[in-house]
């Protein structure tokens, strides 16, 4: 009498788990399934807004009429027109002297507010009020500042006798430059100090302890303690310091709408100006795509400097 036999897989007889249950109880593919609603939201709200931008500006779109593609012509367009690398420039020396005094107060602040002091739940409060208060409603506060006539500054300078008439703060395209960072300033110390202030929390106290006990100064526990334990949040906090200011809209246009005489145009509000206001929205979306460079440079600078092994332990080998 033949027996017959069944082909079983392999595993099946000790009750191995298919491959389908091995997926499902698998942690990659779980995180895999958690993440793809978040990456569906940034697809659909950010990668294509992306790329449709990047392929309006081979075009020469306006509003109200479908363009046709045009290569390079909105980029050579660029490259000669004057208006648009003074905003570049106006763009690297707000990001610069901005992200830079931002860091040397809001640094200065964390430290402050992380020594004991009374009332230090209520002055951290205060200090991150300026980051919450709307961007427009700062706006409108630093344009009554600015004013050219009823300027605190101005009258408060004039009862000193420091000057004799009320500065035009916004009128002067030297002092416009400068009004318009003291307010980008003004709004991003408390996201700076905030942050690196829970920076600060995650450093051991017994390492102050043992320095002061070797006869360390304040400098010395500084430089050899904080500094480098602080050094991975720093650049986090300045990646996005810097990316929140070179693509810094609302103050600006509240402020001064690019004025006066293009002098305070950033290559976003200029190309909202050229896409949006004049209605030639391939040569706005060149304007916006020619920043994405800029960007990206600054994201290489701190991915590639948190890699490196001094900058996660302060060491310089």
């Amino acid at each position: 009498m033949s027996t017959i036999q069944t082909s079983m897989p392999p595993g099946a007889a000790m009750g191995e788990p298919s491959a389908w249950a091995r997926m499902k109880t698998n942690r990659n593919f779980v995180a895999l399934w958690f993440m793809l609603p978040a990456a569906a939201f940034l697809i659909l709200f950010l990668a294509y807004p992306l790329g449709l931008g990047v392929w309006m500006s081979f075009t020469d779109e306006k509003i109200g009429r479908s363009g046709v593609f045009v290569g390079l012509e909105n980029y050579e367009w660029l490259w000669d027109d004057a208006i648009f690398w003074l905003s570049v420039f106006n763009t690297l020396l707000y990001t610069i002297v901005a992200s830079a005094i931002k860091f040397a107060i809001g640094l200065y602040l964390a430290l402050l507010l992380n020594r004991h002091m009374p009332f230090k739940a209520m002055i951290r409060a205060i200090v991150l009020i300026p980051f919450i208060v709307p961007t427009v409603l700062s706006a409108i506060a630093f344009w009554w500042i600015y004013d050219a006539q009823f300027s605190i500054i101005s009258w408060s300078l004039i009862k000193l006798g420091l000057i004799t008439q009320n500065i035009n703060f916004l009128g002067d395209t030297s002092w416009a430059r400068a009004s318009v960072i003291i307010a980008n300033i003004w709004r991003g110390v408390p996201f700076v100090a905030i942050t690196l202030l829970a920076g600060l929390q995650t450093v051991s106290p017994s390492l102050y302890e043992a320095a002061t006990l070797d006869g360390a100064t304040s400098w010395q526990r500084f430089r050899y303690i904080t500094y480098p334990l602080l050094t991975p949040i720093i650049a986090v906090v300045m990646t996005f310091s810097v990316l929140f200011t070179f693509t810094d809209f609302q103050l600006i246009w509240a402020l001064t709408r690019g004025g006066p005489v293009n002098a305070t145009h950033l290559m976003a509000t200029l190309s909202y100006q050229r896409g949006i206001i004049s209605g030639r929205l391939g040569e706005g979306a060149a304007i916006a795509t020619a920043m994405i460079p800029f960007l990206m440079a600054a994201i290489a600078i701190s991915w590639f400097g948190m890699q490196r092994r001094k900058w996660q332990q302060g060491s310089d080998q």
